[in-house]
């Protein structure tokens, strides 16, 4: 579990730079006050901002709450927004009858208490990745909210962007056919944080994709990293062990020279590279594999290689993460429940016990 700090750090989350569009319902003509969703906002530290440009932004939404301890970030909020009430303590907004959900975009360690306190108020909660600190509290917030009929969305924002949702209709699609590995290296020059390690930072990213796209539970993981400056470790490998032989590799990294954002994804059909600093060919699907040409024997069986195109598809250039709140917005208008919702982020938080565990014994294999 990472451990808290009296200093949360000023950034928590990487500007997402991949797009999306996904099929949402159709919006009215004519919208009432019943229509829109009125939201609190606590944290405006570096994703907050985003957070509330984009409720701001949508029909079905409207920010009517920030709470921030910082001055600035109060200064900020009130310059930008007129209109909105700005706080200092979340207590009245988590209480307030004028807010129908909460976002909390707060550092880990505060996600467990704030995301209780809303729902036990009667709030739909928006939560920043990674959901909780532990299985256990992520388990008491989903009992919570089902209990209550509300809705939890752990911001698992790259599930939003263009690339991931055309890896979706790969896989879906059986274009790549059943899936081998998935291999990504995250990798830059900080930003370091103050109260959770590299593995808390950068990792969900992943996690959260290939909880995706793999459909099944995580088996185990073995994980290996070093701490070097600030007591927490900023270079590790994960290895995560999925059902029907399948299996994952994520480099993460706080001290590379260079920013790396490079997945690759093998199936036994095609294999595919994301790259999500490329501007425009974010995603290449290469036509090669190994065909198996006998089955008689162990000695018998003869390998060649495919090798065929490779082409581009288009991937859609919508913000990430207005699909995502809108997606939130039609979940709680039409009572669905969100695909990135509370067991979601409890695969995840699963995942990442496993991985510190692991780091703690020196990569030790770690069964979930």
């Amino acid at each position: 579990m990472p451990q808290a700090s009296s200093v949360p750090p000023e950034s928590w989350k990487e500007e997402i730079v991949s797009e999306t569009r996904i099929e949402l319902m159709e919006a009215p003509k004519v919208r009432t006050a019943s229509d829109v969703i009125r939201f609190g906002v606590v944290g405006y530290g570096y994703w907050g901002p985003n957070v509330v440009r984009n409720l701001q932004s949508l029909d079905s939404c409207q920010v009517v709450s920030v709470c921030d301890k910082s001055p600035d970030a109060q200064r900020r909020v009130q310059k930008a927004y007129p209109g909105v009430r700005v706080t200092s303590e979340c207590c009245d907004m988590l209480k307030s009858p004028d807010v129908d959900a909460v976002a909390v975009v707060t550092p880990v360690w505060t996600h467990f208490d704030l995301a209780k306190a809303a729902l036990e108020n009667g709030k739909h909660v928006f939560v920043e990745k990674p959901f909780t600190c532990n299985a256990q509290q992520a388990e008491i917030l989903i009992e919570l909210a089902e209990r209550k009929n509300l809705k939890i969305m752990v911001d698992h924002t790259f599930l939003f962007t263009g690339a991931v949702r055309k890896i979706q209709q790969l896989v879906d699609d059986g274009t790549l056919g059943d899936l081998y590995y998935y291999d990504s290296t995250r990798v830059n020059l900080g930003l370091f944080q103050h109260d959770v390690n590299v593995v808390w930072d950068l990792a969900p990213h992943d996690l959260s994709v290939m909880d995706h796209l793999i459909k099944e539970e995580a088996e185990a993981v073995v994980a290996t990293g070093e701490k070097h400056l600030n007591g927490h470790v900023d270079v590790a490998y994960l290895t995560v062990y999925y059902p029907r032989n399948v299996i994952a590799h994520i480099n993460v990294n706080w001290l590379s020279p260079v920013k790396v954002r490079t997945t690759l994804i093998g199936g036994e059909k095609k294999m595919l590279v994301w790259n999500d600093l490329e501007a425009d060919e974010k995603i290449k699907v290469y036509d090669k594999g190994i065909v198996k040409t006998s089955h008689e024997g162990m000695h018998d069986i003869l390998v060649s290689y495919r090798t065929g195109d490779m082409w581009a598809p288009k991937v859609e250039q919508t913000e990430a993460l207005k699909v995502e709140l809108n997606y939130f917005a039609d979940c709680i208008l039409n009572d669905k429940a969100p695909f990135n919702d509370g067991r979601a982020g409890l695969r995840v938080v699963k995942m990442l016990e496993a991985a510190e565990e692991s780091l703690q014994e020196r990569g030790k294999l770690v069964r979930i």
